[in-house]
């Protein structure tokens, strides 16, 4: 018998035809004479309606264990559905339990719960329609991200992890030791003695993989990386993980025009994918979580970008009708009001704003002629604020050596990332996503933690 998924079944399967489906009970409606059960596999939104008439072997017994979340097998002939909403169903010839599911304590009824309340039962959350349509969304966005690289000749390049550097200076990276915590070898300084620990110096997990994925660009010319990143920042907003992915492409012989038209035409794929790919988790969002979720995703495919430099979009603030809760002035960061304002009110679409004061930006971003600003961008887009931010990175070693010193940190300690200027250096260029930002952005879902299967966050590893 031939194993289907549901969601195959829903869109192709026709009457007459034997298959074999497994999955999980939504719901169950006893009848006389005849039952129906609700059968979810997870590859699609809606479920597979199982016929079950009482002639089957062991139909009271099985029909007892059947409640919501118990898992069956069922053998069966699909045929015209007699209901209203549904093409087809099928008609059961066996059926087998698997795993029952205590109706009285089983957390998952078929009633509306709060994402607060599903955190708390991550193990089960997944089985939701709303967590269900998250995580196709998010595999259809991961599967666009690797199909738009690599059909422009990208090289996938797994950084590390580990790391004994800070890529963007921030401080606020998790230690990695293999010291016994409770006792910790010390120097005659009383300092922790690192020349004992496992790498022999003070090592973090990554927030980023960008300075090692400008290592295999200068070999390999376009690569990108697509894993996992940490930061430490003790914070409990809907905005924040300890723990989430990044996507950073870098590019050699890449300015940052070339940058910024990548960046834009990657956005655009990738919504285009998703559509086409989970058209109906998508208009789930748009009917159950926010109704601008399908506006939002034609507005990205369909406009180009504005683009406009800090400088020009500091003027625009400052002449605004609008009272802001921080400043702005030249020289100050861009907060996320700005961010949103600019995007949302007054270009209704996405922005790329470049050329940032060199004071706010990463060591490692070109400095512009005028020394005063870096060849730097970041991507706003409506209702989010800052969705990529990227720049072209500095490729004269005199200028990097500098600006690694006046923000106080060693040139010794980056001999490896300095030897890539003395050894054939090009101009590139690359960019940061965070990838739940993205998810988080295209599906409309209003907290960070509900758009990653297992979210890390302060005093909170649960699952």
């Amino acid at each position: 018998m031939v194993k289907r998924r549901i969601a195959e079944i829903l869109r192709s399967g026709q009457p007459d035809e034997s298959l074999l489906i497994q999955g999980w009970v939504r719901t169950k409606r006893e009848l006389k004479g005849f039952s129906f059960i609700e059968v979810n596999d997870g590859s699609s939104l809606a479920s597979l309606q199982v016929v079950m008439n009482q002639d089957l072997p062991d139909y009271e017994a099985n029909l007892k264990k059947l409640n919501t979340g118990a898992s069956l097998e069922v053998t069966g002939v699909l045929v015209p559905s007699q209901g209203k909403g549904q093409r087809i169903e099928l008609k059961a010839e066996m059926v087998k339990v698997y795993g029952e599911a205590d109706p009285e304590t089983y957390p998952l009824q078929k009633k509306r719960h709060s994402y607060e309340f599903l955190r708390t039962i991550g193990h089960l959350r997944s089985r939701t329609n709303s967590f269900g349509a998250v995580f196709r969304v998010r595999n259809a966005c991961a599967t666009a991200i690797h199909q738009f690289f690599q059909e422009r000749g990208f090289l996938w390049v797994h950084t590390p992890i580990i790391t004994a550097s800070d890529c963007e200076g921030a401080g606020e990276l998790f230690n990695v030791t293999g010291l016994n915590l409770k006792d910790i070898p010390r120097t005659e300084n009383n300092a922790v003695d690192y020349a004992q620990d496992f790498f022999g110096r003070p090592t973090y997990l990554t927030v980023s993989g960008q300075l090692e994925a400008e290592v295999m660009a200068m070999a390999f010319s376009n690569v990108y990386t697509f894993g996992p990143t940490f930061r430490a920042e003790n914070s409990n907003t809907s905005r924040h993980l300890a723990e989430f992915w990044m996507v950073e492409p870098e590019m050699a012989f890449c300015d940052l025009e070339g940058d910024m038209d990548l960046a834009e035409a990657f956005l655009k794929h990738v919504f285009k994918y998703v559509l086409e790919t989970c058209p109906e988790d998508m208009e789930f969002f748009n009917q159950r979580i926010d109704n601008t979720v399908l506006e939002t995703a034609d507005n990205i495919i369909n406009n180009e970008f504005q683009r406009l430099t800090y400088t020009e979009a500091i003027s625009l603030l400052e002449k605004a009708d609008v009272k802001f809760e921080y400043p702005v002035s030249w020289g100050l960061d861009l907060q996320s009001e700005h961010e949103r304002y600019l995007a949302e009110q007054l270009f209704k679409k996405p922005v790329i704003v470049s050329d940032y004061p060199a004071k706010i930006k990463a060591f490692y971003m070109r400095l512009s002629d005028d020394e005063k600003t870096v060849r730097a961008m970041d991507i706003l887009a409506p209702k989010i604020g800052e969705i990529i931010g990227g720049a072209q990175r500095e490729e004269r070693l005199d200028v990097l050596e500098k600006r690694i010193i006046a923000q106080g940190m060693q040139p010794e300690d980056l001999w490896w990332y300095l030897d890539l200027r003395r050894y054939g250096t090009v101009p590139h260029a690359g960019f940061g996503l965070g990838f739940e930002r993205l998810v988080q952005f295209m599906t409309g879902m209003g907290n960070i933690r509900d758009v990653i299967p297992f979210p890390r966050t302060p005093q909170s590893a649960e699952f």
